[in-house]
């Protein structure tokens, strides 16, 4: 199928437990940002011309759902996608929104989990076109994290001042940095700045 050679092994393995760890990095931003939204404005666009956090939600389950169902062999566009579906909000309560997209996530997780470093080295197909393993994956991880920042950033104004910083809050980077290295190592960084 491929003419890739394959990934060593423990660079293969360091590639899929990256790849593990960005997802889940990002699904638990967009789950402590959707946490922060009341009930109802999980359904508010913001224009006419954008999606409520639902429906992105339910988009990106449906998306994961496709890409990950069969990924080793079957085309990531299933059939029985109807990806314009995905775009209409059709939950009636926060249960169904978390319900679809833990199905989704899920989906993604036990396929991405089941990957062994010789898969690194093979193809898929995505629409018909033919995809490098390493290539499908990224797709799938870019695709997912473009729409955790939509939901993110939707979160963040619908919350308003009941919002709670997610990652560093703004004027706080210093302090973290100081948390992270400790002062003395602080402080001798910021003089190496200085001095470059």
């Amino acid at each position: 199928m491929s003419n890739i050679p394959p990934l060593p092994g423990d660079l293969g393995s360091m590639f899929l437990e990256a790849t593990m760890t960005s997802f889940r990095s990002n699904k638990g931003f967009a789950d402590k940002a959707i946490v922060q939204v009341r009930d109802d404005k999980l359904h508010m666009s913001l224009d006419p011309n954008t999606n409520s956090i639902a429906v992105i939600m339910k988009h990106v389950a449906g998306n994961l759902l496709s890409r990950w169902s069969d990924f080793l062999t079957t085309d990531g566009e299933k059939p029985w996608r109807n990806r314009d579906e995905e775009f209409i909000d059709s939950f009636k309560s926060r249960d169904e929104v978390i319900s679809y997209w833990e199905l989704g996530w899920q989906r993604l997780f036990d396929s991405l989990g089941s990957l062994t470093t010789e898969d690194l080295s093979r193809s898929v197909m995505i629409r018909g076109e033919v995809h490098t393993v390493p290539l499908a994956i990224q797709r799938s991880l870019a695709h997912t994290c473009y729409h955790v920042g939509q939901i993110m950033l939707v979160a963040r104004l619908l919350a308003g001042d009941q919002w709670n910083t997610i990652t560093i809050p703004r004027g706080a980077s210093a302090t973290f940095n100081q948390q992270v290295w400790g002062e003395e190592d602080y402080r001798k960084r910021g003089a190496e700045r200085k001095g470059s």
